[in-house]
């Protein structure tokens, strides 16, 4: 009886030997190492910018005392693109009176392109852009600041310019009202991209 058992059991370990060493195979076959690549490629996003010369603007001046029926003041503007993208721009103006005497009522304002050589509007003969009008409590005066492209929107590519050319006037016939008025008013020049708007 002894050699029987002896015999089963060795068939027993020999069964198990075998089962482990199947197991370790499947192990190895699906944990073993495989041929890999990559390659990586690096991309650098940069955004544009719209940006209207704020001191070549601070520049316009069209203060003036002691105005008298009669008189005006003219201001030349560079209105440059200091971006690095095409932009569109409009200028209006809000006018405000410190006294009740509406002066802004009876200032007259044009608007035209600079188009003679020099640094003044003096000829003031360019291409009309704001035809003469009166200054009121505020006003679109080169296209309009709503987005997207309207009627009379400047256009101007990165670094370019444009020159403009604002008088206000005084008429002949402003009324005695307006002795000793000020008006303030407030030029705004509206910038935005062009691309995808």
């Amino acid at each position: 009886m002894k050699p029987v058992l002896v015999a089963h059991r060795k068939l027993a370990l020999l069964a198990l030997a075998t089962l482990s060493a199947a197991a370790i195979g499947a192990g190895t076959l699906f944990t073993g190492a495989l041929f890999t690549d990559q390659v990586t490629n690096n991309a650098t996003f940069t955004t544009g910018t719209i940006s209207l010369d704020p001191t070549k603007i601070a520049a316009l001046n069209l203060t003036s005392a002691a105005m008298m029926p009669g008189d005006n003041t003219t201001g030349l503007v560079e209105v440059k693109n200091n971006g690095t993208a095409q932009l569109r721009y409009a200028v209006s103006q809000t006018s405000t009176n410190t006294d009740t005497k509406a002066l802004y009522s009876q200032l007259q304002v044009t608007v035209k392109m600079h188009d003679t050589a020099g640094n003044t509007c003096t000829a003031f003969d360019g291409t009309s852009l704001y035809a003469a009008a009166t200054l009121g409590a505020s006003s679109n005066l080169v296209g309009d600041p709503t987005q997207g492209a309207q009627t009379g929107d400047r256009t101007l590519t990165a670094g370019s310019s444009d020159f403009l050319c604002f008088r206000v006037s005084l008429p002949l016939a402003a009324p005695n009202s307006v002795q000793g008025a000020t008006t303030t008013t407030t030029f705004a020049f509206n910038a935005e991209q062009t691309a995808n708007n």
